[in-house]
């Protein structure tokens, strides 16, 4: 809320009480979901190694587009589209859908499905060293995790 009032400049009671009023009305919506299904997402990572692994991803990200847009731009478009399976060594739910998201925001792959244990994921222009930065991609998300996991 602190953030949205400063963003946003505007300091009239009306704006501020109404800002007061949502957050009561999410924070008692969010506790009676709570209470009928207990269901709740463990948030233990590491600040700073998540602070490390966006700065790293945001690096990949840079260079797969590069490599996407040289595809494109080719004459020849050089595609290679290929399906394989991934491991992943993460141990929460959290980490799990980082992995996976981080797969599909680097351009070229996606995340097609979820199996116990691994990733399947489609390749725009597969080679095989791609499989050895997913498994960097892997550890580096495997990293953020704190050990402290229910």
């Amino acid at each position: 809320m602190v953030l949205w009032l400063l963003l946003s400049g505007i300091y009239t009671p009306m704006i501020v009480g109404l800002g007061i009023a949502s957050v009561l009305v999410v924070r008692l919506v969010t506790s009676r979901m709570d209470a009928v299904d207990g269901d709740r997402v463990d948030i233990s990572l590491k600040p700073v190694e998540v602070a490390k692994y966006i700065f790293w991803l945001f690096g990949e990200i840079a260079k797969a587009n590069w490599a996407v847009t040289k595809i494109i731009l080719s004459p020849r478009m050089l595609i290679n589209q290929h399906l394989f399976s991934v491991k992943y060594t993460q141990k929460s739910d959290l980490a799990q859908v980082a992995f996976a998201n981080s797969i599909t925001l680097t351009p070229g792959t996606i995340s097609v499905e979820t199996e116990a244990g691994q990733f399947l994921v489609h390749a725009l222009a597969f080679s095989p060293a791609d499989i050895e930065a997913l498994s960097e991609m892997d550890s580096r998300v495997s990293a953020i995790e704190s050990g402290s996991l229910a």
